[in-house]
């Protein structure tokens, strides 16, 4: 008899004898103790993200090299950071889209975005502004260079957007 003859019996015969003496575990049913944590309301983590929040000028003109790719890094940040990032050697774990938003809207969603950075520790981020009028292109850097937590930003790798986004390298608090 070979083994693709075997009727759904024999199977089945098979199986039981295979666990025969097996029986059921036991669950476990205790769960874990709770700690008391205080509960929020809406209200008050949305006081508390406005406070976070930062406000963007748009009065500011930093200085930024026009010939060539954006790019920018803050005097402290090494050239080889800003290379690294260039390269793609930084891939980025949040992205951020910008199209159709106003400027109001785009300040609100950068600032969003990279207070949950801040919060889960990400590195690095794409934030894509589009090609359309260049309006959020001029105005993204601009905007960008005024965070503390802004170590680095570069034109985005062809993979990741190309010159319709950029690759922001941010600082990670312990």
């Amino acid at each position: 008899m070979t083994p693709t003859s075997f009727s759904e019996d024999d199977d089945h015969a098979l199986f039981k004898a295979a666990v025969q003496g097996v029986r059921k575990i036991k669950q476990d049913t205790i769960s874990p103790p709770r700690s008391p944590l205080k509960v929020k309301t809406r209200l008050q983590m949305v006081r508390k993200d406005r406070a976070e929040a930062h406000p963007f000028s748009d009065v500011y003109e930093p200085y930024l090299d026009q010939e060539g790719p954006t790019r920018y890094r803050e005097p402290h940040t090494s050239a080889y950071e800003l290379k690294k990032l260039r390269r793609g050697d930084y891939p980025p774990e949040f992205f951020l889209d910008l199209h159709g938003l106003t400027q109001e809207q785009a300040k609100e969603e950068i600032s969003a975005l990279l207070l949950a950075a801040k919060r889960q520790h990400v590195q690095c981020v794409s934030i894509m502004h589009g090609h359309g009028k260049n309006i959020l292109k001029k105005k993204l850097p601009m905007w960008l260079v005024q965070h503390p937590q802004v170590l680095a930003f570069h034109q985005a790798t062809r993979g990741w957007g190309g010159d319709a986004a950029l690759l922001v390298l941010l600082k990670i608090e312990p």
